[in-house]
């Protein structure tokens, strides 16, 4: 049993420390604030490449720098802020702060600006997002191992499993084998269905029963190890029949896999979370990861939704939605903040819910290319009320006076 330690009250504000930045007291902070940020900015960008209001001037194609910065950028710093502030309630030890922290976005940061600047980006972009993920991995690592906190050890392999994706994704890029990249992309989706199941498996249960007050929390450990396994299956069978050749159809294990999360979602379901804001946008973005889990098995099967537009019911109302929802809880409890979002952040989760609906679902009715745009806008405002909310309380001390 770890032994947590008593937290110190947050010294006086030093403008030349950054240890006493409250902005820099832990991952989450300046990780979630970034990622917000360029998820409104790098949309807008996409919408103006898609709308013909900016020329694309990149040499790889857009859709792959826009796959990227998704995945690799914005989904990636979420992962990596949530991890580094879950990991210090696991084991009790300090997670980075101060400047280490502000030196590991600023990496993300070069990042982001070398891809969308530079005329041949690869190297410089293979080594600052290489460092980002270094750095990360081997501080998560040496958090977990120091508290011999073996039952999250799953969460390293996971995180260097992406940052792999992330490298090879760079280097097909650089070797213009894009239709390899963008198979890399659809891999990288997979292996974040891979790290949302372990993570929901973890809080989802814990959130609702928290949320509504309940005794216990619904329990499904055998159905956990089920999915761990066929995620990992399916992930290694998709690769197997893209990258290998191998005749073996991925979409069997894809729609076990999907089945597997739809059970999980009966048992999770109260109908108490309709009712909680920060519940029904955890609840509903889980689901919309298990139908387009369902949808993009069922492409191999022949049915029409095609495999990209159920796949961005994954990115946008699993991912994003998800995001939107893990992102305003943590910053509200981590904070010393009552538990309850507010009003506008329901608005949020609809509008992400829409932009999901709208780009995955009415290509099949409508022309895709507007349904692209629509969605991108609509994704764009989401975050940006995030953003809007949540600005100054990621800035601000805790109410409580301590550190984090």
């Amino acid at each position: 049993m770890n032994i947590l330690p008593i937290e110190e009250p947050l010294p006086k504000v030093n403008l030349f420390r950054p240890n006493t930045w409250p902005f820099l007291m832990l991952g989450f902070r300046p990780l979630f604030l970034l990622s917000g940020i360029w998820a409104i900015v790098s949309m807008l960008i996409w919408t103006g490449v898609l709308s013909g209001a900016f020329s694309w001037q990149g040499n790889a194609p857009a859709t792959l720098w826009h796959a990227h910065e998704m995945l690799f950028g914005f989904a990636s710093a979420i992962a990596v802020g949530f991890l580094f502030t879950a990991s210090k309630n696991w084991t009790g030890v300090n997670t980075m702060n101060g400047s280490h922290l502000l030196v590991l976005c600023s990496l993300w940061t070069v990042a982001r600006w070398i891809f969308i600047s530079l005329e041949e980006p690869y190297l410089w972009l293979a080594i600052s997002q290489g460092l980002f993920w270094l750095v990360s991995i081997c501080h998560l690592a040496n958090t977990l191992i120091q508290a011999n906190s073996k039952h999250n050890y799953q969460f390293i392999v996971i995180l260097s499993l992406v940052a792999s994706l992330n490298l090879t994704f760079i280097w097909l890029l650089a070797t213009e084998k894009y239709m390899f990249a963008l198979t890399f992309s659809h891999l990288a989706v997979l292996g974040f269905t891979f790290l949302i199941s372990v993570i929901a498996g973890r809080v989802t249960p814990f959130f609702i029963a928290r949320g509504l007050g309940l005794k216990e929390q619904v329990s499904t450990k055998r159905l956990n190890r089920a999915l761990f396994w066929c995620s990992l299956i399916g992930m290694s069978g998709f690769f197997a029949h893209h990258v290998l050749m191998s005749p073996l159809n991925p979409g069997y294990v894809l729609i076990l896999t999907a089945v597997l999360h739809l059970i999980r979602c009966v048992y999770w379901f109260n109908i108490g979370i309709v009712k909680v804001p920060l519940l029904w946008s955890l609840y509903a973005a889980y689901f919309c990861m298990s139908l387009g889990l369902l949808g993009f098995g069922g492409a191999y099967l022949g049915l029409p939704w095609q495999a990209k537009d159920a796949l961005h019911l994954i990115t946008i109302g699993a991912m994003g939605l998800m995001i939107l929802s893990i992102m305003s809880r943590v910053s509200l409890g981590h904070t010393a903040r009552p538990l309850k979002a507010h009003p506008l952040m329901s608005v949020a989760f609809i509008l992400c819910l829409l932009a999901a609906a709208v780009r995955s679902l009415l290509p099949l009715f409508i022309n895709p290319h507007d349904t692209w745009l629509a969605s991108a806008i609509l994704w764009a405002l989401a975050f940006a009320i995030f953003v809007a909310i949540y600005t100054p309380i990621l800035m601000k001390k805790r109410l409580d006076g301590r550190r984090g």
